[in-house]
């Protein structure tokens, strides 16, 4: 029996659009292996550019031949089916319900197997979202310590506790980010909880900003250091300045080898040194 590896790519090198407005102008970003900024005022196209690319790649990532009509991306390397992606919105707002009170359909299926399931009132979207991410966390650490073991096994005591590092440096960043409010992560828990003054929190009981910073680092650094695209619609939507002049490097400190698409209106976001990876929309629309 043969067994094909899906082969997955490093990064998107140029994205495509034809026609996104009435007026038939298209679309033609070159883009960077690391970090790319889309602004503009509002109404330009910014996050309507964003989602016709994220519509455009089924669940797991396949394409072109499954792309959106009318958007295409080019990758590295050129023969990649797949792309490895996460995409992240400010969603820290109550879940839509119908009129008799059960939520739409959509939700429903969201909400499918979370604690939420029999409740929809006060579960945000992003709730739900950081209900999925815990068990990918604990799915993340799960490899790590089956690698762990396996490199201590072969008495490579070093290379197994550079494996450990990386978790504990994401618990060092959050607990660094939430020291004002006096949180701290409990690390003898696998999954994700918090104290303040000796009182035990959950991630829903967090602030929305508190939120949308762990959903964000949680989603990079489950992703185990391998190749793969995080789109952030306006992710400074609820964070504190210092957050947002910081996200970009966090992001790319928990994994190096992701590639951020963005669109912000934050001056904030770029002050870090990511002036020069600005595009305007203006600049990659072609007539």
């Amino acid at each position: 029996m043969v067994i094909v590896m899906q082969k997955y790519a490093d990064y998107i090198k140029r994205i495509e659009i034809d026609a996104l407005w009435s007026g038939k102008k298209h679309i033609v970003w070159e883009l960077s292996p690391q970090v790319n900024i889309l602004s503009g005022i509002n109404g330009v196209g910014k996050s309507t550019i964003l989602n016709k690319v994220v519509k455009g790649l089924i669940a797991g990532g396949e394409f072109p031949s499954h792309m959106l009509k009318g958007v295409r991306i080019d990758v590295v390397p050129e023969d990649a089916r797949w792309i490895r992606y996460d995409v992240i919105r400010s969603l820290d707002s109550p879940m839509l319900l119908s009129p008799d009170g059960s939520g739409n359909p959509n939700n429903a299926d969201i909400l499918k197997g979370t604690p939420f399931a029999s409740k929809m009132e006060g579960a945000s979207m992003l709730d739900v979202l950081l209900y999925h991410l815990q068990r990918r966390y604990l799915d993340y650490q799960v490899n790590i310590g089956n690698r762990i073991i396996e490199q201590l096994q072969q008495g490579n005591a070093d290379a197994a506790q550079q494996l450990s590092q990386k978790k504990r440096r994401f618990q060092d960043i959050v607990d660094d980010l939430f020291s004002e409010t006096g949180k701290k992560i409990v690390r003898t828990e696998n999954e994700i909880r918090f104290t303040q003054i000796g009182e035990m929190l959950m991630p829903y009981q967090l602030s929305s900003g508190e939120k949308q910073m762990l959903a964000i680092l949680l989603t990079v650094l489950v992703e185990d250091d391998l190749p793969y695209v995080l789109f952030m619609d306006e992710p400074e939507v609820s964070l504190h300045i210092e957050w947002q002049k910081r996200l970009i490097d966090l992001c790319l400190e928990l994994n190096p080898n992701v590639q951020i698409i963005l669109t912000t209106h934050s001056p904030a976001v770029v002050m870090n040194g990511w002036v020069d990876q600005v595009t305007e929309v203006s600049d990659i629309t072609v007539k």
